[in-house]
């Protein structure tokens, strides 16, 4: 992206801040700080934050030494300053960002800590906190045709690699086996990394809506539940599908066929104008219709883009509106601890005309993988 459309986010959170009478601002969540500037780093424990002057506009880029080349290429024309490890980053700050006149200094409340709160108290002595973090979320909320285009790219190179991993499904094999291959599939692919940890899930273990892989070897007539995603130019992607090794039985199939037309009608209710709820209804009353209702565990889905796990929240206590540039996952499930999960997800955004698109393609019609053994 150019650094203008860095710029403008940054000229809206500082509105924003000069309309709360926020004089300083201080964003420190690297997801953040890469949004409203381009710059991306994991600092570990090192400082990092964007410091922005509402008084007179300025912005300032504070990162860790080593890391200063980089955010210079990824950040021109923003103010850097460069902290070593022998600094103390907040007498810095405090040196960069006067604390004459500032009443009120804006943070990331779900992000800054009570030790760094402390700190900050101590650079800016009487001064009180302003939450940051929900204008911040509320611009990443929707997102530009360049950020539905990165995550399109994501969507396409996790779904080739959802396609390699039912190639490479043998009888016998492990979870985490095949999890390993998925991984090293996604970057042969073009990813960065995976966008969080990868699920494999086989037989009754299935119905663990977040469970681990492990050491459990696929059986025929089980299911296999693959939830995978990417991080790639850094937008994420997330699609989950169900299969059935070998052959699948009637409880199986009832299962299955519940939860594919509770995906599908999420995706049908899904519109600019319509409340986050009324999705999660639309696919809960599909579940329970089909008599599977107390096992429909979790809310319908959740937002993404540079994180995994982005407004909004896809749940029936939701009632934010949708409007074009939202995207969301739409991914319904049914857990049996008997018979096994299963969870189709895909991923969906509100165009410009108000209708639903749908960024995944990959078949989602029960498959029933014919395999080998070992």
């Amino acid at each position: 992206m150019s650094s203008e459309v860095y710029k403008e986010r940054r000229d809206r959170l500082i509105s924003y801040m000069e309309k709360e009478g926020v004089r300083i601002g201080l964003v420190t969540s690297p997801t953040n700080v890469a949004y409203l500037t381009g710059f991306a780093c994991n600092p570990h424990e090192r400082f990092l934050a964007l410091a922005l002057d509402g008084a007179n506009r300025a912005t300032k880029l504070f990162v860790p030494l080593l890391d200063a080349m980089a955010a210079e290429e990824a950040a021109p024309g923003l103010a850097i300053v460069p902290i070593s490890d022998v600094d103390d980053a907040y007498e810095l700050l405090g040196g960069q960002m006067p604390a004459t006149g500032v009443a009120s200094i804006g943070v990331e409340k779900g992000t800054v800590s009570l030790a760094k709160a402390e700190r900050l108290q101590a650079v800016y002595p009487g001064a009180g906190f302003a939450d940051l973090e929900q204008a911040i979320l509320d611009m990443r909320i929707v997102k530009s045709a360049d950020e539905i285009g990165r995550i399109q790219r994501a969507v396409d190179i996790v779904e080739g690699v959802m396609g390699h991993a039912v190639s490479q499904v043998r009888v016998g094999m492990t979870e985490l086996a095949l999890a390993a291959e998925i991984e090293r599939k996604m970057r042969a692919l073009g990813a960065d990394r995976p966008a969080f940890e990868t699920i494999v899930l086989t037989g009754a273990r299935t119905a663990l809506p977040h469970g681990v892989p492990g050491q459990h070897e696929i059986r025929h007539g089980d299911f296999l539940l693959i939830d995978i995603g990417v991080q790639a130019g850094g937008y994420c992607s997330d699609i989950t599908r169900t299969f059935v090794v070998g052959e699948a039985s009637e409880a199986q199939r009832a299962i299955y066929d519940a939860v594919l037309a509770a995906n599908e009608a999420g995706i049908e209710a899904s519109a600019a104008g319509v409340p986050v709820s009324a999705v999660d209804a639309a696919a809960r009353e599909t579940i329970e219709k089909a008599g599977f209702g107390p096992l429909f565990t979790h809310r319908v889905g959740h937002g993404f883009g540079m994180d995994i796990h982005e407004q909004p929240s896809m749940s029936g206590a939701n009632g934010t509106l949708l409007a074009p540039g939202m995207v969301f996952t739409v991914e319904p499930g049914v857990y049996d601890s008997v018979v096994g999960g299963v969870r189709i997800e895909d991923d969906v955004y509100i165009q410009d005309n108000g209708t639903a698109g749908v960024l995944t393609r990959y078949p989602k019609q029960l498959t029933v993988i014919a395999v080998e053994d070992l």
